[in-house]
Parts: structure tokens; sequence; C-alpha cells
């Protein structure tokens, strides 16, 4: 290939203008300018967010922010990535683009010349530059700074044509700086002494960086630069996003921020009328003979400020307290949006539909990895590898991309933690959605479910950024509520505030259990019997096979005429909805009060935010605070009277896992300690408080925070997912129709565990829908039935 006559960006489309590298440089600082206008909402909470302070600190921001925008592609002048995006197929690049950009960024012309404007700051602009593709690091095999990956030279194309040239005037003007600097002739190569010694400047300021971003963050100066740092670098991968994207409206980019993004902000007036009115509506009625009102502990909720933890008993009405919360933020607070987060899909989902989903329609959203994408198309970058080659079976970058700008326009949000608080272990998907987050008010629920990188997280989130959360659970250990307290939140209630709230204290200090320890063969004839005399039986599991081979012995011992529902995550969505809306309706109280028969074996899915009402419970041991949560799902609505007690029996499973055995026993203990007598929520509370142990102390780190000029994803949680998306085989004529008719295929989706021999990952499968997502597998149908889900280990 010759000399380019012109440097493109992106790959070229038919019946499209080509894109050239100064034209998307310029369209990202445009855009920038755009959705981070400082006369608008969206800028001052993402300064507030990030803890950048005063006008100076925003201007300061605001330039580096324009000057990373148009330097971030400039690595782009090189001859490989023209050949990459000028060829139909794969081309190969030795090394990453955005790595070049930030190697001329660390040449000692470039650096002096920037450095006249006492404004920019160098490693802000190199990390944001660098890391905004979130594949960079400093050392290890993946990304590593301008390691190259194949040939030892790469032709660059920084002088001819002039693009580049072009683009540094462009700074000159933005930052007021002298005469641009010259940049090498010499192509890049590791043994070139003018790239080798930039490198090695670049490695020194990135070590520095690092460790004064370590340093305390009392000492003003530091804690500024730190701010300026990370607001920069999520800053750009915002705006680059942005710019990347093309929209479905038939509207200019102006106009499509402008409809998108500034929006009016919310008020509590607003909040009533479009959920709390219409929800209120439904309880009454559903509950016609019922008088609504409000609970003390809710009215009150609302005035606990800005960083809370609600803590009461399942059932108490948290959420709705939630609510009371977020209207008032919305007075003392400037925001757009309001968002709720769960610890998985399912009480997503149930969230959603309690208050979220009363929303008007395009106001609302339930994001829980899966929802529907909104923007038809984004312009890409060559891939960095064959397809084939790609095992992470994750969303790729456009496709996150694409699907965080399709939620900037909602309000109401219902989501699983890990779509918006990812960002803090570098998640692509979760920095683009970093605008919205900061433009809320954040309810985190079933906290005390956070395993504990999750957790530590948790309290890095809190320490690092200003932005209003409450966070709720029934129960919470001792060391956990301190760990949060020390992050800022205020505990409620307290025993002092417990004094004035007499329904509170009424509810959960009633006797609602009666707990027995036993073996799984006498559960299984108590089950049989409890069903037979028309009660509602719950069973929680432990394990997916386990809550199948249960159901299957219920059924056959109860026969073909009663239904026994079983409940887990290995089934289609669409016959998960299915499932949960049958299993929600089974133990549900009909509005004439009559109390139906109905059994259920579940796994963990049970254990937060769904109301469900059984008469009697059995559960394998769990965590101690698992099993608080199961409890809570008995008794739940004292239907039978005041004077019924649920029955609460529990055994030890045969094998530990998903559990270690250490979590078991401490279970084990707790159980004994309970011992036989009538039990209440503020018993299980206290005890687990006793029993439950004390963990080390977060030290506030994760990876956005930490890594300065560098970014490589990580773990919001513990463990990756160990399952991995599929669609049945049976199914894939109705896929590849949805996806050729650009319809909605969501509800095909099942998760299946990683290395289950009955799902195919071959990408080469002749069978393989076209356009098909490359981390989707295709899972056997024979293994799969409406009823009891995906048999991972085969059907016996």
């Amino acid at each position: 290939m010759s000399k380019p006559t012109k440097l493109l960006a992106k790959k070229q489309y038919p019946n499209r203008e080509p894109l050239t590298v100064q034209q998307h440089l310029l369209d990202t600082e445009a855009t920038a300018l755009l959705i981070f206008d400082p006369t608008q909402r969206w800028f001052r909470n993402f300064c507030r967010f990030f803890g950048i302070r005063g006008k100076e600190a925003e201007e300061q921001f605001l330039l580096n922010l324009r000057v990373a925008a148009l330097f971030h592609d400039i690595g782009k002048a090189n001859k490989e990535f023209q050949e990459a995006v000028s060829s139909a197929s794969f081309k190969a690049q030795s090394v990453r683009h955005e790595h070049f950009s930030a190697l001329i960024l660390q040449l000692p012309a470039v650096k002096t010349w920037l450095s006249a404007n006492s404004l920019l700051d160098c490693d802000a602009i190199s990390a944001a530059v660098l890391s905004h593709h979130l594949k960079a690091s400093d050392t290890g095999k993946d990304y590593e700074w301008c390691q190259s990956r194949r040939a030892k030279t790469v032709e660059l194309c920084l002088h001819q044509p002039p693009e580049v040239t072009a683009i540094l005037e462009r700074i000159r003007q933005v930052a007021s700086l002298g005469a641009i600097p010259k940049l090498p002739t010499e192509n890049w190569s590791d043994s070139n002494l003018v790239w080798k010694q930039a490198l090695q400047c670049g490695y020194n300021s990135a070590k520095q960086c690092r460790r004064n971003l370590r340093k305390s963050s009392d000492n003003p100066t530091i804690y500024g630069k730190r701010a300026l740092l990370l607001a920069t670098k999520a800053a750009l991968i915002v705006a680059d996003s942005a710019a990347s994207a093309l929209v479905r409206e038939d509207l200019t980019f102006e106009e499509w921020i402008n409809k998108t993004v500034h929006t009016p902000p919310l008020t509590p007036d607003r909040i009533e009328s479009e959920i709390l009115t219409p929800s209120t509506e439904q309880i009454k009625k559903e509950n016609p003979y019922t008088k609504f009102r409000l609970r003390d502990f809710q009215e009150k909720a609302a005035f606990l400020g800005s960083r809370a933890l609600l803590i009461t008993a399942c059932g108490s009405g948290k959420t709705r307290a939630g609510f009371e919360w977020l209207k008032e933020q919305s007075k003392h607070y400037e925001i757009g949006k309001i968002i709720f987060l769960y610890p998985t899909r399912a009480t997503a989902l149930e969230g959603f539909k309690n208050y979220i989903g009363w929303a008007p329609e395009k106001s609302a959203a339930h994001l829980s990895g899966t929802s529907e994408y909104e923007l038809q198309e984004l312009r890409k970058n060559p891939d960095d590898n064959k397809a084939t080659k790609d095992k992470n079976f994750k969303l790729s970058e456009s496709e996150a991309r694409l699907y965080a700008l399709a939620y900037w326009s909602r309000c109401y949000f219902s989501a699983t933690v890990d779509q918006f608080l990812s960002f803090i272990e570098h998640d692509y998907r979760g920095m683009c959605l970093l605008p919205v987050l900061a433009d809320a008010a954040v309810v985190i629920d079933e906290v005390h479910s956070f395993d504990r990188r999750m957790f530590d997280n948790l309290i890095a989130f809190l320490q690092a950024f200003d932005v209003p959360v409450l966070c709720m659970t029934a129960t919470l250990p001792k060391s956990r509520q301190e760990e949060l307290q020390k992050a800022g939140l205020r505990i409620y209630p307290t025993l002092e505030d417990r004094k004035e709230l007499k329904d509170l204290e009424e509810q959960e200090s009633h006797l609602r259990y009666r707990l027995e320890k036993i073996t799984e063969a006498i559960a299984f004839e108590r089950a049989i019997a409890a069903f037979r005399d028309g009660e509602r039986v719950l069973w929680v599991v432990n394990q997916v096979k386990r809550c199948q081979q249960m159901a299957d012995r219920l059924q056959d011992e109860l026969g073909l005429e009663v239904e026994v529902l079983s409940y887990h995550s290995q089934f289609t969505l669409a016959d998960r909805q299915k499932i949960h809306k049958k299993t929600m309706a089974a133990f549900l109280t009909q509005k004439n009060d009559k109390i139906e028969a109905a059994i259920a074996v579940t796994t963990q899915v049970c254990e937060m935010s769904l109301d469900l009402d059984a008469d009697l419970l059995i559960s394998e041991f769990a965590p101690i605070s698992s099993l608080v949560q199961r409890f809570g799902r008995a008794n739940r609505h004292r239907k039978r009277g005041d004077e019924y007690r649920a029955s609460l029996l529990v055994y030890a499973s045969e094998e530990e896992k998903p559990y270690k055995l250490k979590e078991l026993k401490a279970a084990e203990a707790f159980i004994d300690d309970l011992g036989s007598e009538d039990l209440s929520q503020r018993q299980l509370a206290e005890k687990l408080e006793e029993h439950a142990r004390r963990e080390p102390s977060a030290d506030g780190k994760a990876r956005f925070l930490e890594s300065g000029y560098y970014a490589t994803p990580g773990q919001l949680r513990d463990i990756d997912d160990y399952k991995q998306p599929c669609i049945l085989d049976g199914d894939i004529k109705a896929v590849e129709d949805c996806i050729n008719n650009k319809q909605p295929w969501d509800g095909y989706v099942i998760d299946v565990p990683k290395n289950c021999k009955y799902a195919d990952f071959n990408l080469e499968r002749s069978d393989r829908p076209q356009k098909f997502p490359k981390y989707f597998g295709i899972a056997d149908s024979r293994h799969y039935t409406p009823t009891r889900g995906f048999y991972a280990k085969g059907k016996e």
C-alpha cells in the first residue's frame, strides 16, 4: 500500500462518506462540548461526581478533555491501521493505534509545547488517550504499551497527508499555545532511539503518576489532580462513544444530544405522578378494603440525607421508602435520573415491574445485560483479533457502546449493579453509562448479598464519588454496617429511632416462624404432607441440578395432576418470565383471602425482592445472610392470622458447592443457636450479627481509581459469571428471522454453564445464524424442557 491520500478513522461502509481521522477528532471535540456543556446540568453533575470543584477547575477539566479528544486517535496515522480500515478482510495490527497516540504525547517537543499552558495536565491527557479503549497495561502479554505483537517496524503517516498537522493546529488554537512542534519523520520501531526514549519517558511519567494517585487524597493538590485525571479519562470514552454513534432519529447530532441529554430535571411532583400514584392506585385496586398509607419509617426515610443505609425486615416496604427518599433528594440535587440497582436480573426485573414499570414507556428502563438495543448502527474500529480467536464471549466494545447510549434519554432505571458500577473495574458499558450515573440519585438494594469483591468495590465507589446513595437490606453483619457507616452512610433506623416507629417495631418483633433442623428425607415427607393439607410449600436448594432433581421427585410423588414449579437461572428468558409469574402467583393470597396449595423448588433466585409467602419453607444450609433472606419468604403477610407460625425446615446437603465449608458450618451454628422457640425477624437479624464472621475492611481501591495511565477490565464480583449466553438449536430459525427482521430476540437467550458438553461455541458451525454474536453459543434442545429448564449434566 502506498502513502494514503486520506487518513481513515473507521471502516468505510457502502453508500456512506468515508470518515477521516481529522473529521473524527473534530467530531469528538465537538461532541465533548455538546455533552459537557458548562451551562447544562450534565456538566455540573459530572464535575460534582468526580470532585471537580470551582470554576477554574471546571474550565481546566473541559480544556484537558478537548485536547485529549483532539489527540486520542492521532495514532491511526500509521500504515497498518489504514490497511485494516481499507480492507474488506481482517488485517492484523502490530501496535494499537491509541498506544501510538499516547507515545506521540511523550515526545519531548510535544510535552514542552503542551506545558506552556499551565492548565494542561499531560498526565490527565496521556492517561485518557492511552486508555480510551481500556486496552493498555504496563506489563503482561496483553496490551502492554507499544509492545509489538507482530512487525518490528510500523510505517507512520504523521506528515502526509497533512491531517495530523491540521489537528495540532486546532489544539494550538484551543489551548492558546505557540507554534506546533515538529514530529519525527522516522517510522516506529522498538529500537529507534527517538521512539524508545519517548516510551521510556511515558513509562516514567506513568509510574510517577500512579504513585501520586495512591497518596492520601486529603492533600488538596493530589485530590484535584486525581479528580481531573479520572474525569478526563471517563469523559473521553463517553465523547468518543457518542461521536462514533449513528442514531436512528433523523436529527443532526446536535439535535440528538439536546433531545437526549439536556432534558428537564426530575421533581418530586413528577416522580409522584409518573410512578408512585399509578402504583398506589394498583395497590388500592388489589386491596379495596385496605386503606393505603405510608408507614412511619417510610415517611421518615425521606429525610435521611444524601447518604444512608436502610435496614428493615423483609416485606416491610423498603422500596417505597426508597422512593420517598428519592423525592426528597430531587429537591436538594438537580438530577435527571433515578436508579435502582439490584444484585441479580430477577430482582432488577421485579423492581421494574413493581415501580419503575409504571413510568411512561420512553422514560423507564430495565437493564440486565439482555435488553434490546435501540440505536441502529455504530461505526467500528477494525478488530484487533479475528472473531474466531475471541473467547471472551462478552459484548464487543461497539456493542457495549451501543447498549449504553440507547439509555441516555431514560429517567427511571431498574438495573443490575453490574450495569452501572462496573465502570470502577473498567467495564466499557459502565464507562459509557457514567454520565447517567452522575446525573442520578441511586438506591442500591439487597447489599447483604454482595460478595466480598463486590462489597469492596461498593465501598470504593462510595468513598471516591459524590452522588446521593441509599443502600437497603433486611439484614447485614455488623462489620459491614460499620464499613458503610465509615464510608459516609447514616444507618437507619437505630435503636433510638425504633422507639418512635411502632408499626415497624411490631412487624419486626412479631413471632412468624418455628424452626427445625432435619434430614432431607424427612423434609421430603413433610413437603408432601403439607401440600396435601393445602399449604404453600417453598423448597430452596443451592444448585440448579438439585432444583431440577427435587422438582422431578416431588412431581413423581404427587402425580401429573399437580404442577410442581421449579424456578432457577437456566431457562430461556421467555420461559423464565413465565415461570417467574407462575411462581409469584402461586404464593400470593387471592383477592378473597383464599389461600390455595402450591409447591415450588427454587434456587437462590427466590432470596431477594420477591414477594413470596410460604407456609412451609425448606432450605439447604447456606450462608447465614442467605438463610435469613430465605426465611423472609415465609409467613410474609400473616394472612393465616397473628397466631400462625410458618415452619422452617433446614438440612445439610451432601454437596457443599457453590458455598464453602466454613460458611455452612457457621450457618449450622447459627441454626443451633436459634433453638426451637418461635422466632421473629428481629431475632434472626440479631443472631446474624452475632454469628457473622468479621471480614477485613475494604481498602477503597479499584482499577479505575488506581491505574493512572493504564486501563484493562477487571471483575466487579469475586468470580466472573460462570455461565455463557446461548440459544437452543431448536430456536435457531426463529432467532435468525428476528435478526434479519431487526426484531428483538432476547426471549430465546439462555445462560448455560461454561464447559457444558451440551453447548457448542464453535463459530464455524454451519447452522450458526449470520450476524449471530460471537459470544453466544448454541445449546442442545434435547436437554431442555420449558418447565425444568436446561439440564446441564443431561436429562437422567
